[in-house]
């Protein structure tokens, strides 16, 4: 069987896989979702959903570090991954000995696509397209009357932003908020002036990769007077698999008490 990867890479699976390791959180739930406990021998220690596989699930290294001889040790029939969270160095020594397929997710729907093809490969696909068909109906449910001018924080010192190219810019829009740093790619950096002349109306902190606090909420709301500083979960704007099922809801949820606060 022949299966071609979000980076065009084609890997070659005799029969369908039995021993699997995910090196990536959101995707490890995804498959958790897909009904698959026991084919999941191996998941990164970022791999926090479920809490039950975090216990149980041999931990082979972080997302950035991967324990590659552990890998090796745990001889899986396939290796899920992504093109960004991934270090390209450990992908490259895994796929010369395994098949290792790569996921590159931009938006909802190339996260979707993701989804079924994980199903597809996994003999799960009746569980994959449920989700998506769910995920689809809870996203086409979102409409918002106003659209906030926001800067989305993933980091501080330096500050970092999200760019026009990212899976989190597009859940921004279906949240309903504009990311003022929209023309830019990827994770640009922001000057203290540079933030100030943006005068975004909405600051919103992720709760990951940088755990923003109380005081950094106090922090920004000091430098941008005018504008609304809040904290966010991350997981709802930045994690591409079946938690998506939730992100909708949250969103809504969201701009509720956006709106009660004003």
């Amino acid at each position: 069987m022949k299966f071609t990867d979000q980076t065009g890479s084609t890997i070659i699976l005799e029969n369908p896989p039995t021993k699997i390791i995910s090196v990536v959180p959101s995707q490890t739930e995804l498959l958790f979702d897909l009904g698959l406990q026991d084919e999941v021998i191996g998941i990164t220690k970022f791999c926090i959903h479920p809490d039950e596989w975090l216990k149980t699930k041999t931990r082979i290294g972080g997302t950035k570090k991967l324990d590659i001889e552990k890998i090796f040790q745990l001889q899986p029939d396939i290796i899920f991954a992504n093109k960004e969270e991934n270090e390209r160095t450990d992908i490259e020594v895994l796929k010369a000995h395994f098949p290792v397929w790569i996921s590159d997710i931009k938006d909802l729907k190339s996260a979707n696509e993701m989804i079924l093809s994980i199903g597809e490969i996994t003999g799960k696909e009746q569980k994959a397209l449920n989700i998506v068909s769910d995920i689809r109906n809870q996203f086409d449910s979102l409409h918002f009357s106003m659209i906030k001018q926001c800067i989305y924080l993933i980091w501080n010192n330096p500050i970092m932003t999200v760019g026009g190219d990212t899976f989190i810019n597009d859940m921004l829009q279906y949240a309903g908020y504009h990311n003022l740093t929209n023309q830019q790619k990827r994770y640009p950096e922001l000057s203290i002036d540079q933030l100030k002349k943006l005068n975004p109306e909405l600051v919103l902190l992720s709760s990951e990769p940088f755990p923003f606090s109380q005081e950094h909420i106090k922090y920004f709301k000091a430098l941008l007077p005018f504008s609304k500083v809040i904290k966010v979960d991350g997981e709802m704007f930045s994690w591409y698999g079946s938690r998506l099922l939730k992100s909708p809801l949250y969103f809504s949820k969201l701009r509720s008490e956006i709106e009660n606060a004003s």
